[in-house]
């Protein structure tokens, strides 16, 4: 069986010999494979819908992996008893959707050390919760498969997660001498480990949402609103923003 790309990323950050929950689990590919190859000892495969329910329980059992992954069906971090798990997937769903799961069942959090969180869009919604609940994000990636680009961010919960998330998102100024500041409002937006380190999958992303924003201010100048005038005044502004700061990445090596 093989793995995704994306899910075989996921899987490769999970911690060696794990016991984890993988939530919204679809088909169970990522558990079967983890455990299979040694990186867990013992997954829980969630899920809320009956389709994907079903066919991972159908995966589960034909990979003859039933003692050593329980498939359960439940909304978010509602299939999880705290305690049981040491580390949490989450993958396939919008920023949005994985923050609501984490704050929902934050109490279930106790003794998890890892997070591998894959937000498919909305991962400055993943940023900030990482960041006001305790969390710091040790990794990032992105990477473009079948023409979609997809993020992928590990996070644990270091003693000194305070230190390390004040240096993490510390405001710096860019290399180029033209001193654009990469504020902690573009790190949370864009990323501090991905802006460091740019790849053609981060630059494919930013010169598409730089695309939206520019739709999103042209459809504005059709209204006589004050408040459409300032939401305009805004995206031209962070349009701004993000074109200076693409201009100073480093330059990906082809």
């Amino acid at each position: 069986m093989k793995l995704s790309a994306r899910l075989q990323l996921i899987a490769d950050w999970l911690p060696s010999g794990c016991r984890f929950a993988d939530i919204g689990s679809d088909h169970g590919l990522l558990p079967v494979c983890a455990v299979q190859s040694g990186r867990a000892a013992f997954a829980i495969a969630g899920e809320v819908n009956d389709g994907p329910l079903e066919a991972a329980r159908r995966q589960v059992a034909e990979a003859g992996e039933s003692a050593r992954i329980s498939v359960r069906k439940g909304n978010g971090l509602a299939v999880l008893a705290p305690g049981e798990v040491d580390a949490i997937t989450i993958a396939g769903m919008g920023g949005a959707l994985i923050v609501t799961i984490l704050g929902e069942g934050e109490e279930k959090l106790a003794g998890v050390k890892r997070l591998v969180l894959q937000p498919n869009v909305g991962g400055e919604f993943v940023r900030r919760w990482l960041l006001g609940h305790g969390w710091f994000l040790a990794k990032e990636a992105i990477l473009e498969e079948d023409g979609k680009i997809y993020e992928v961010m590990m996070a644990e919960r270091p003693s000194d997660v305070a230190r390390q998330n004040e240096e993490l998102y510390r405001e710096r100024e860019l290399p180029g001498g033209n001193k654009v500041q990469l504020t902690k409002e573009l790190l949370l937006m864009m990323g501090p480990h991905l802006t460091m380190a740019p790849n053609e999958a981060f630059l494919a992303k930013w010169d598409s949402e730089l695309e939206k924003l520019e739709q999103i201010r042209r459809s504005l100048t059709a209204s006589n609103l004050e408040a459409s005038r300032k939401k305009e005044a805004e995206l031209v502004q962070l349009s701004g923003q993000l074109k200076e700061v693409l201009a100073c990445l480093p330059k990906v090596k082809p």
